[in-house]
């Protein structure tokens, strides 16, 4: 088993990724449904917080069936993110999460996110105050380093485990890379074989098979392994890792019926959620993920996107189920 604090995830559990309006609430409903061991919310600006900002309070939104659930938190200021530690604790996660790896500009320029590689000094100050401010564990996504040259995730994971975390990602890129190239799992690796090290240590980036996932295992013998971009919408990579690395057998991938029930339930849970215009309109990015390589996949997304009502949708479906239409790429 894997424990962070008080959490017992199962061995070499599999993480969803906290991603930028994609891991809501609806979402995170599909991939637990498909064998998700560990999630956590959006990332929620400590700023936006403070401010008692709608959208950022309603990212603290978490449902029992997700548990165990971490809520994400971003911001340059030490003080802050102590204070959005303690507002994030009354929310009920199991756990609280430090971004330290988001690359976009709007993030790294503004002192947050990736920025903090860049001040370690600061990073082990925010990591304290956060893990202060919470009885909940501590954890952190984080990458390599700022770029080529100043890679230092290893100080990083020392430096952080001494000031309280309970486990640490890293995604094998710089934040210079920012989601290209090939991510490099090396010095995941040499952290996870640091005898100082005694937390656990999950890899991101790059996780898109099976195959994948138990090839990385074995090479670099991470405790698990986080998976953000294959699984949307395809949440079923995580029944099929989990498969994979207990049988050594690919499942077969999943069937029409199977992508329109769980496109259905992903809808349903967004109406929930967020009520019928704002759940059918931010429904529509996932459409063209959900019936990627389907034959007549196009005329299906641009119908499903047109459609302004829940009924016009679930007829839609309906119509895709009945098609019997089967993949061509």
């Amino acid at each position: 088993m894997v424990h962070i604090g008080n959490i017992q995830l199962p061995d070499f559990p599999l993480l969803l990724a906290p991603m930028e309006d994609v891991s809501d609430p609806p979402f995170r409903a599909v991939c637990k449904a498909n064998g998700a061991d560990l999630m956590y919310t959006e990332f929620i600006s400590s700023e936006g917080l403070i401010r008692a900002a709608a959208k950022s309070r309603k990212k603290l939104d978490v449902f029992d069936y997700e548990r165990p659930i971490g809520i994400q938190l971003f911001g340059s200021d030490v003080e802050t993110m102590g204070e959005c530690a303690a507002i994030s604790t009354e929310a009920g996660p199991d756990l609280i999460d430090i971004n330290y790896g988001c690359p976009v500009k709007q993030v790294a320029c503004r002192g947050a996110g990736a920025a903090l590689l860049q001040d370690i000094p600061k990073m082990v100050a925010m990591t304290a105050a956060v893990v202060k401010h919470t009885h909940l564990p501590v954890t952190v996504k984080t990458r390599l380093g700022w770029d080529e040259g100043t890679k230092n995730v290893e100080e990083v994971a020392e430096r952080l485990q001494d000031v309280g975390i309970k486990a640490l990602t890293v995604h094998g890129r710089t934040r210079a890379q920012l989601y290209k190239g090939e991510a490099d799992w090396r010095l995941i690796a040499s952290i996870k074989n640091n005898p100082r090290i005694h937390i656990p240590i999950f890899g991101n980036g790059d996780i898109t098979s099976p195959e994948k996932a138990l090839e990385y295992k074995n090479r670099y013998g991470v405790d698990g392994v986080m998976i953000g971009r294959a699984s949307i919408g395809y949440p079923w990579i995580f029944r099929e890792v989990k498969h994979y690395v207990a049988t050594g057998e690919l499942l077969a991938p999943p069937t029409l019926d199977e992508r329109v029930a769980m496109c259905q339930m992903h809808f349903d849970r967004s109406v929930e959620w967020k009520g019928p215009k704002v759940g059918i309109f931010e429904m529509r990015r996932h459409y063209a993920h959900y019936f990627r390589g389907l034959e007549g996949s196009k005329m299906w997304r641009t119908r499903l996107v047109e459609a302004g009502t829940p009924e016009e949708v679930y007829e839609i479906l309906n119509e895709i189920a009945r098609s019997e239409a089967v993949l061509v790429g």
